[in-house]
């Protein structure tokens, strides 16, 4: 299909509201106000609510569930509007546990998917981990995703909860997006070791991508997080790379033209 402009929302944390064309598809979802969902032997609190509830962001044709098993990438609320969604992409342990429309790929796996007006994309499961080397039996599986408008890969990159690493840099070597949204925040829940992405991690995405434009969720709203969207423009600009990172506002949508 030609290519048209890609439209995304912040909706708060992981989760982001991707609209091209007719296709309307969300990232993590994560509706619940702010609170503490445990102590130990991870401290999750969640310290901001979403910028739109779930009624005002209506109908979805997917979701792409980077992983189930951590409260801020899928928590109570965006749980209970999984059933509502016409397909949810997800690890294949993932599917197990959820059932239902729920569909589990491994990474470079690809799938055709078609929304509910008849619009196609390409979905390619991508590689991702959680943390250093070895951290797989204590943190789970973990995909990103490729969404492919002409050819797969060609439109978004979702990196979902990862570092940089082989796996993240093979999807730069298969796939050419035109944006990247990469999953950042520095976090350390468990210790002084990243979770997902710092700036690090972003430079690495930013020269393996170099046509891409990069944006930067999962860098909020949660007390493990260690490093904001603020201070990672700061490190893209003091790498001359400011051009290459579009900052997020939670609620107000940035659109990439098709140019």
């Amino acid at each position: 299909m030609a290519l048209k402009d890609l439209k995304l929302t912040l909706i708060g944390g992981p989760t982001v509201l991707i609209e091209y064309g007719s296709l309307r598809i969300l990232t993590d979802p994560t509706f619940d106000p702010p609170g503490l969902y445990r102590e130990t032997p991870v401290r999750f609190e969640k310290t901001s609510g979403p910028a739109l509830s779930v009624e005002k962001i209506g109908k979805l044709d997917a979701v792409l569930l980077s992983h189930d098993q951590h409260y801020d990438n899928l928590d109570a609320s965006g749980r209970a509007m999984l059933p509502t969604v016409g397909r949810i992409y997800t690890t294949k342990v993932g599917a197990e546990r959820l059932g239902g429309n729920a569909i589990g790929l491994a990474p470079f796996e690809t799938c055709g998917f078609e929304g509910q007006d008849g619009e196609r994309l390409f979905v390619t499961a991508t590689p991702a981990r959680h943390g250093p080397v070895g951290i797989e039996p204590i943190s789970g599986d973990v995909v990103g995703f490729a969404l492919g408008a002409e050819k797969p890969g060609d439109l978004i990159y979702v990196t979902g909860d990862t570092v940089w690493f082989d796996g993240t840099a093979e999807v730069s070597r298969q796939f050419s997006p035109r944006v990247v949204l990469m999953f950042t925040g520095a976090a350390e829940p468990r210790g002084r070791f990243h979770m997902t992405m710092g700036s690090e991690d972003a430079l690495e995405a930013a020269h393996a991508f170099p046509r891409a434009k990069l944006v930067a969720a999962h860098n909020e709203g949660w007390v493990h997080f260690r490093e904001s969207q603020d201070q990672l423009a700061q490190t893209f600009s003091t790498f001359k790379l400011a051009d290459r990172l579009t900052l997020f506002e939670k609620g107000k949508p940035v659109v990439f033209e098709a140019g």
